[in-house]
């Protein structure tokens, strides 16, 4: 059996390693010290007097800290043991761990502590196959030091181990021969100083020192201040309350500054989404919008300094394009894959100026409005001017990088998930249902900016026009009658591609749907062909393609579903969407801690249990997000003008629910909803 995976997360630092906290190279995992999409170190292996040490236990003490405690021997000789070793360690910009060496003995001991060390400076995009590199190393037993330093070029990265006890220092690692009192302890700190050198580079080594000192104090206290700013959720179902704190948790971690910028953003997650990624980082906002506001405004000014502004077919550019994917390792330095700076999707740039628009009815940030007006526009124009293929008024895409680039360019980003019932691919340029809706959305809300913050009412009225003209040719193009849904997308010619998919949810969101259809993709959504019990498959049951264990073919995402459950309740549908958000929390309540950012599309009634995908990350901002999402559709959460309007629906079995002090242009406000049994039951009273 797989054994389990620990890790140790800040921003896009993370360290992987085994249930003892060792790490060596698994071509099926990212095991090692990882920062920038650069693996800084890959083998980190403790022994003890020559021997392996084995958990006794292990305790998670924050999503940047945890705890071994280890002792040499098998299971069955652990009640003999004589001496036991703990290892803590942090994470932070460097990474740091304590060595802690405890002799139970009446008498005096030696021991030997050697710690093996090494690296690959392997690229995230290589993990399967790490190429090999020439590495310079530098052993320094005076100073208490391993340098271990690649480069090419002007692309250097560098890990430096230091020790805060004498220590032996070879090529290979460290070897402490230390003497133990009686019942006494020898202690040592390991710290890992990840350096980026070169052009817009940072060199992390400044942060070393303040790591040895202040990181887990410091850590402790941002989590304290980002609780502090959330609104504080009191629940009867304490199980909501744990899931509401550790999705908070999870987001809290997976924030960090890209390069050469000083605000923090979200990160796709772990292991394999470890950098900035538009479209989740934006849905992330979206999604946090009346809990963590804060993340919205160094997004989008990030986003915005990174719009497209010229044609470059390798990375997919257009002028008002927004970033798809932002990355900063060796393949991405030289050019080797696009990802540097990689435009690949059809759905950020509408999603941008959403964002925008929602971020402000929740704050009332008229300022960013202002500032961000330009980026917006392009944004605007590049729906029209680049996303019009075929001239016909859809929002289309057709990669330009047709050697490595992203073949979908939407959330389904799958090679295979664009496909109709019979599992047949259709032509480029691709229409899919749910970018006209983000186009419909994204024209409406800047129409709203700007005749309210630009000053340009004749703009607003041409974008109230495409927006009509569009969502009357969509409800003629799309609709398929003779199903009651609509297409998952159009050919070029403007055949349909029926297949029934969860992207019905995200047309209700964006409020493309004529009214008098939605009830029918309620029913469609929460039919048993889409609805697992836990949550709403991408491609339903019943068609060819469909694979239960396929990212886009059958499996379940939560944040796929969160979205579909604002949409229901946006059309009144409340039902459907209660049964959605229970099954989704119900998810996390079955598994624990962080939700997966997807799991398999197996009828709940057949399986009882969340079956996960070896390939889905946890945690991940935009499953965490979800959950936030999903409460707040819940209650109801809707910014109307300077006041919260509140219009709960809670599932059977949630008792009541009340989030406090959510944050907005009203200041601070309290919003309550409770099931219908216990509104019951205090009628009776």
């Amino acid at each position: 059996m797989k054994q389990e995976l620990v890790h140790v997360l800040a921003g896009n630092s993370f360290a992987m390693s085994d249930a003892q906290g060792d790490m060596e190279i698994d071509p099926r995992s990212p095991i090692g010290l990882w920062s920038f999409d650069t693996r800084f170190l890959s083998r980190w292996v403790l022994t003890l007097d020559g021997e392996r040490v084995h958990a006794l236990s292990r305790d998670e003490l924050a999503s940047f800290e945890t705890r071994f405690v280890l002792v040499p021997g098998t299971a069955s000789h652990y009640i003999d043991a004589d001496v036991s070793v703990i290892r803590h360690r942090s994470i932070n910009d460097s990474f740091n761990e304590r060595i802690t060496v405890l002799n139970h003995s009446s008498a005096p001991a030696e021991f030997t502590v050697r710690m093996e060390i090494g690296t690959d400076f392997a690229d995230t995009a290589e993990i399967l196959r790490p190429v090999p590199r020439r590495i310079a190393t530098t052993a320094d037993s005076v100073r208490c030091q391993l340098r271990l330093c690649y480069q090419r070029d002007r692309f250097c990265r560098e890990t430096v181990v230091t020790s805060t006890e004498p220590v032996e220092v070879d090529s290979h690692g460290m070897t402490f021969r230390i003497r133990v009192a009686p019942d006494g302890e020898w202690h040592t700190d390991l710290h890992i100083g990840m350096i980026i050198h070169g052009a817009g580079g940072r060199d992390l080594r400044a942060s070393l020192e303040a790591h040895r000192q202040h990181v887990r104090r410091d850590m402790r206290e941002d989590l304290a201040r980002w609780f502090d700013h959330a609104p504080q959720l009191e629940a009867e179902r304490e199980s909501l309350q744990s899931a509401y704190r550790r999705a908070l948790t999870d987001l809290a971690a997976l924030r960090y500054k890209p390069l050469a910028y000083n605000e923090r953003v979200p990160v796709g997650g772990l292991p394999w989404a470890m950098a900035l990624y538009g479209r989740d980082a934006m849905i992330t906002c979206l999604q946090t919008l009346p809990f963590t506001p804060e993340l919205t405004p160094a997004t989008l000014h990030l986003l915005a300094l990174l719009q497209g502004g010229q044609l470059d077919d390798y990375h997919d550019e257009e002028p008002g394009k927004i970033l798809a994917e932002l990355r900063y390792g060796e393949a991405a330095a030289f050019g080797e894959q696009p990802t540097a700076i990689y435009y690949g999707a059809a759905d950020t740039t509408p999603l941008f100026v959403i964002l925008l628009d929602e971020y402000e009815r929740w704050t009332g940030d008229a300022d960013l409005v202002r500032q961000l007006r330009h980026p917006a526009r392009m944004a605007l124009d590049w729906i029209d001017e680049y996303g019009d293929l075929c001239g016909d008024g859809y929002l289309r895409y057709q990669p330009r990088n047709t050697i490595n680039g992203v073949a979908n360019q939407t959330w389904r980003n799958s090679p295979d998930a664009i496909v109709d019932r019979h599992g047949r691919e259709p032509p480029f340029p691709r229409a899919t249902c749910e970018l006209q809706g983000y186009a419909y959305d994204a024209k409406l809300r800047g129409a709203r900016l700007a005749r309210e913050f630009w000053g340009n009412p004749t703009y607003a009225e041409r974008l109230e026009a495409d927006a009509a003209r569009l969502r009357e040719r969509f409800n003629r193009d799309f609709w398929l009658p003779h199903r009651g849904y609509y297409a998952l997308a159009l050919t070029p010619d403007g055949e349909p591609v029926d297949a029934l998919t969860s992207s019905l949810g995200h047309l209700l969101y964006t409020g493309i749907v004529e009214p008098e259809r939605s009830a029918s993709l309620a029913a469609h959504l929460c039919g048993p062909e889409l609805f697992t019990g836990w949550g709403v498959r991408t491609y339903a049951d019943g068609q060819r393609a469909y694979n239960p264990v396929g990212a886009h073919l059958g499996a379940v995402w939560p944040s796929d579903n969160a979205l579909i459950a604002a949409g229901l309740r946006r059309y009144g549908h409340d039902r459907e969407a209660v049964r959605i958000a229970d099954g989704m929390f119900a998810v996390v309540e079955t598994l624990g801690g962080s939700i997966p950012e997807t799991i398999a599309g197996y009828p709940r009634a057949v399986t009882k249990y969340p079956v996960q995908l070896p390939a889905a990350g946890r945690p991940q901002s935009w499953a965490s997000g979800a959950l936030l999402m999903l409460l707040a559709a819940l209650l109801g959460l809707r910014p109307c003008g300077d006041n919260l309007l509140v219009d709960s629906a809670v599932p059977d079995g949630y008792g009541r629910i009340e989030l406090l002090d959510i944050p907005g242009r009203w200041g601070r406000a309290d919003a309550f909803g409770r099931d219908r049994k216990t509104r019951h039951r205090r009628s009776a009273r």
